[in-house]
C-alpha cells in the first residue's frame, strides 16, 4: 500500500516464509529474502535449502527482483537483511539457526558489491546502528555473555575494537543507539537491566526502571533526543514509555487498560538445584490470597539460546485469577545466562532442559506450591518437545499436558521446512551418535506403553509451515494405540491457522480457552464465580 495516498499496489511477493525487510532510502522498494519456488504440491512442507537475498523495486514483477546475496557453500544458510536508519548500509545476517551468524555489508553509497565482515558462523553477531562510516555490533566472540564492538567500514583495514566489554554477572540482551548515547539491555538472573555508555564506551549511568522486569526496544538514532520503551512483567501489561536521553528519565506514554486488580498479584523468584546441581531461576505467580497449595500451570522453553524473561501474559493471569499459580523456570538450552547456558541444553546435552523442568516440578510440589495431583505443564514449538519428553520420562509428576505446535518426531524433522536448520540445535538423525541421541528423547517413539499418563492435549494448526502439522498428527494417534489409562489423549486442530504469530484474537482466546478448562479439569482448578 502507498501510505501517503491509501493505493493498494499490485506488487506481489512469493516463496518469502522467512524473512526480514529493509527498505531503500528512497522508498523505490526493499531487500528481503526468499527460498526457492517448490515444486508443484510441495508448497506447504518443503525443505527451505536455497535462501537468497533480494532487492524488490515497487510496482515491478517479482522474476525482475535482484539477487543481492546467496550461500556460497553446499551447506543451507538462511540469509536475512535489514538497512541502516541513514539508508547507506544493507547489513545480512548468514546461518544455520540455532548458533552463530555471519555478516555481509554492502554500502549502498560505493555500489552494490557484498562485503565480509565475518564468515564464521560459531558467534553471535547483532546490528546495533551506524554512526556515518562506524559501524555498532553486539557479538558473543570473545565474550559468550555479549560485548559491543565498532567498526569503520571506510578504513583501508577495518578492524573492530570493543567498546562496551563484557560483565562476568549479565547477558547483553540488546543495544541501541539513541542520541549521542549507547544504551545497553542487560539480563541478571533472567531480569533486566539497562546502562548508558558514551560511543567510545565511557560509562553514563544506569536507566532507572520501573519495577522488576523486562525492558526492551530503546528505538532511536544519532540526533535523536528521545527514545521509545517497552516494559512488562509477570504483574505489569506491556507499557510504553518516553526516555528523554538529556535527563535520563522515563515517563509513560500509553498502557493498556486491563479490567482486573493486578495489586493482588505477587511475584517471586525461586532458585532450585536440577538433577546435577545446577541452580535453576524460576518466576512464580500467584494471587496474594493464595497461599497454600494451588493447582499450577509451569510453562517452559529452553531452546535455541532464547530466553525465556519476565513478560506479561493475559493467559497466564486468567489461570491465577481463578486461584492458580503459575511457574515459569529458566531452563538450559535458553540463553539466560549466555552461550554456555544454551551449549548445556542443546545437542547431546539436550537431556538437561528435561532434568531442568523435572526438577522444577519436583520443587513446587516439595515446596507445596502444587498438589502433587494439580500440576499441568505446557509450552509450544521446542517447548512442546520439552512436554512431549518429560510426559514420558516422568508421567507420575503431572496431571495434564498441553503439547502446542510441537517438535514431537525427532527422527524425520529435517525432511520438512526449516527442519534441515534446526540440526545446530538438536542434532542430525542422519548421523549414528547424533541419531541415538534423538531417539533417546523423541517424544513420538518414547510413549511407554503399559504407563499411566496424564491427560493430554496436543494443538496444532493445519496451515503450519515452521513446525508441520504431521507432527502432532502422528503423535497423538501414538497416544491413542498405547495402553495409558483413562485418561483422554486429544488432538485439536485450528483451522487455518500456522505457528501461532499472526493468528487472530478471537482464535487465540478460544485455543486458550481450551487448553486452560482442559487443564483445569484434571489438575482440580474451579471456576471462582465474580472474577
Amino acid at each position: 500500500m502507498d501510505i501517503d495516498t491509501g493505493r493498494i499496489l499490485d506488487d506481489e511477493i512469493r516463496w518469502a516464509r522467512f524473512t526480514k525487510i529493509g527498505w531503500a532510502q528512497d522508498d523505490s522498494g526493499f531487500f528481503y529474502s526468499r527460498n526457492a519456488e517448490p515444486e508443484e504440491g510441495a508448497a506447504f512442507e518443503a525443505q527451505v535449502l536455497e535462501h537468497t537475498v533480494n532487492f524488490h523495486r515497487l510496482e515491478t514483477p517479482q522474476s525482475q527482483d535482484r539477487l543481492i546475496h546467496a550461500s556460497d557453500t553446499d551447506q543451507p544458510l538462511i540469509h536475512m537483511a535489514l538497512t541502516t536508519a541513514d539508508g547507506r548500509y544493507v547489513v545480512i545476517y548468514s546461518s544455520r539457526l540455532g548458533g552463530g551468524n555471519g555478516i555481509t555489508v554492502i554500502d549502498l553509497a560505493e555500489g552494490w558489491t557484498p562485503e565480509t565482515l565475518v564468515s564464521s558462523l560459531d558467534h553471535a553477531w547483532t546490528l546495533i546502528g551506524n554512526v556515518g562510516a562506524r559501524l555498532f555490533f553486539t557479538t558473543q566472540e570473545g565474550a559468550e555473555r555479549g560485548k559491543v564492538v565498532a567498526i569503520d567500514f571506510d578504513a583501508k583495514k577495518p578492524a573492530f575494537q570493543d567498546i562496551v566489554p563484557h560483565r562476568d554477572d549479565a547477558v547483553i540482551l540488546g543495544s541501541n543507539i539513541v542520541g549521542d548515547r549507547l544504551v545497553v539491555s542487560y539480563m541478571v538472573d533472567a531480569k533486566t537491566q539497562v546502562e548508558r555508555f558514551k560511543l567510545d564506551g565511557t560509562r553514563d549511568g544506569v536507566v532507572e526502571l520501573p519495577s522488576t522486569g523486562t525492558a526492551g526496544a530503546f528505538r532511536g538514532r544519532p540526533g535523536d533526543n528521545e527514545s521509545f520503551y517497552v516494559f512488562s512483567s509477570q504483574d505489569t501489561p506491556t507499557t510504553i514509555y518516553r526516555y528523554d536521553v538529556a535527563t535520563n528519565t522515563s515517563t509513560v506514554w500509553t498502557k493498556p487498560r486491563i479490567a482486573s486488580d493486578l495489586d493482588q498479584l505477587v511475584v517471586e523468584q525461586h532458585f532450585f538445584a536440577s538433577k546435577d546441581g545446577t541452580r535453576i531461576p524460576m518466576f512464580v505467580m500467584r494471587r496474594k490470597d493464595v497461599t497454600g497449595p494451588a493447582p499450577t500451570m509451569l510453562h517452559g522453553y529452553g531452546g535455541f539460546g532464547i530466553p525465556l524473561i519476565p513478560y506479561f501474559s493475559a493467559e497466564a493471569l486468567a489461570w491465577v485469577e481463578q486461584g492458580g499459580v503459575y511457574a515459569m523456570p529458566n531452563i538450559r538450552g535458553g540463553g539466560e545466562y549466555g552461550r554456555a547456558w544454551h551449549e548445556a541444553g542443546r545437542l547431546a546435552n539436550k537431556q538437561n532442559s528435561f532434568d531442568d523442568f523435572i526438577a522444577a516440578a519436583e520443587f513446587l510440589t516439595r515446596e507445596g506450591i502444587t498438589p502433587p495431583d494439580g500440576l499441568a505443564i505446557h509450552g509450544g514449538s521446542n517447548g512442546g518437545l520439552l512436554v512431549g519428553a518429560v510426559v514420558n520420562q516422568r508421567p507420575d509428576l503431572f496431571a495434564a499436558a498441553l503439547p502446542d505446535v510441537a517438535v514431537l518426531d525427532m527422527l524425520r524433522f529435517p525432511l520438512f521446512t526449516g527442519g534441515p536448520f534446526w540440526t545446530q540445535e538438536y542434532g542430525d538423525p542422519a548421523v549414528q551418535a547424533d541419531f541415538k541421541n534423538l531417539l533417546s528423547y523423541s517424544p513420538l517413539h518414547n510413549v511407554q506403553d503399559g504407563t499411566d499418563y496424564p491427560a493430554i492435549l496436543t494443538t496444532t494448526g493445519d496451515t503450519d509451515d515452521r513446525v508441520v502439522p504431521a507432527h502432532s498428527f502422528k503423535y497423538v494417534a501414538a497416544l491413542q494405540a498405547a495402553a495409558l489409562g483413562n485418561r483422554p489423549r486429544l488432538l485439536r486442530v485450528e483451522t487455518k491457522a500456522g505457528h501461532g504469530a499472526g493468528k487472530p484474537t478471537d482464535k487465540i482466546i478460544a485455543q486458550t480457552a481450551d487448553m486452560w478448562a482442559f487443564a483445569a479439569h484434571w489438575s482440580g482448578l474451579r471456576l471462582q464465580t465474580g472474577r
